[in-house]
């Protein structure tokens, strides 16, 4: 680490929130984010407890995002803009190698927890102190965040509270080592496999709805657009193992929700496609036996007599 990265360490901006004792880090992949980034700068900056150090990696941006990062940077020692190379393919594990250029830079510091944060979001000024004092309350939690407000909400009946979304993922420094970091996967649930991978190996993971972040990027609205994100919705739910009766009944859920109807039968015809194809799963076979049986005891939770699921979570454990 060098002098200047020691200094940031000491100056107030680095503090520790009351009663929890934990430090934190900061990394975000950003890709032509001029638009948004400006918030998310302003949101961390307003922090009543701040980073250590924050690495923004922007990932080959050809808009005015380096700028805004240079201007914030130079006025606050913690930021610090990793400038990456531009790329012609766009994928998710394009972002994944940007986070680890990021994470590379922040590494080396005394830190205990470690944010993967978007770079098109808000949120308020005690967002961080928030989630350390819910991981000081809780050495066995090693993921936590918040849900997300904007382009679309979950609706936490349905959706587990253990679930936590990629906007910002919170981490225990020593549940991000247990888990390996972000798996590059090029087709997407990169952040829903480190959330799977984490309780696989004995952490807690929790969303609290206590507080929120704002995402501010728009999605299309045409009916097209949503059914293809429906599509590629239902092929990630097989790449990642989910299990079929699960998806039926996930199926029937979306079936509810717009695009009604035909949203529910484009996310199974996506998830039957990949089974057709018999799509290579980026995951272990010991991963998806343990999603499985996570999918069969939350639906014999929310359906305690509905007949065939006790012997189907044993066959889902088996696989």
């Amino acid at each position: 680490m060098t002098a200047t990265a020691r200094r940031d360490v000491a100056t107030p901006e680095a503090a520790t929130p009351p009663g929890s004792g934990l430090a934190y880090v900061l990394v975000t992949p950003a890709r032509n984010e001029a638009r948004f980034i400006e918030r998310t700068i302003a949101s961390v900056v307003a922090q009543t407890v701040r980073p250590l150090a924050w690495a923004i990696v922007s990932d080959g941006s050809t808009d005015g995002t380096d700028n805004i990062v240079r201007q914030y940077a130079a006025e606050h020692r913690f930021i610090e803009l990793v400038r990456m190379p531009e790329r012609r393919e766009r994928h998710f594990a394009g972002k994944v190698h940007a986070f680890n250029a990021g994470y590379a830079r922040v590494r080396e510091y005394p830190y205990d927890v470690i944010g993967s944060l978007d770079a098109d979001i808000s949120f308020d000024v005690d967002y961080f102190a928030f989630l350390l004092g819910r991981l000081a309350a809780d050495p066995a939690l090693g993921l936590v965040g918040t849900p997300f407000q904007g382009r679309s909400t979950y609706d936490y009946r349905f959706v587990s509270p253990q679930h936590v979304s990629g906007a910002c993922q919170v981490f225990r420094r020593a549940c991000f080592e247990a888990i390996g970091g972000y798996v590059p996967v090029k087709t997407g649930g990169v952040d829903h496999i480190a959330v799977i991978t984490a309780r696989m190996r004995g952490w807690k993971t929790r969303t609290f709805t206590e507080r929120v972040c704002r995402h501010h990027r728009e999605l299309g609205a045409a009916q097209h657009g949503a059914l293809g994100a429906r599509f590629r919705d239902g092929v990630l739910d097989y790449m990642l193992g989910s299990h079929p009766l699960w998806e039926l009944c996930r199926t029937a859920y979306q079936a509810t929700r717009p695009p009604r109807v035909l949203g529910g039968l484009t996310l199974l015809a996506g998830y039957v496609s990949a089974m057709a194809r018999g799509m290579e799963r980026p995951v272990s076979p010991e991963l998806v036996a343990f999603r499985r049986r996570e999918q069969m005891q939350r639906l014999r939770a929310l359906i305690p007599r509905a007949p065939g699921l006790q012997s189907a979570a044993t066959r889902g454990g088996d696989r």
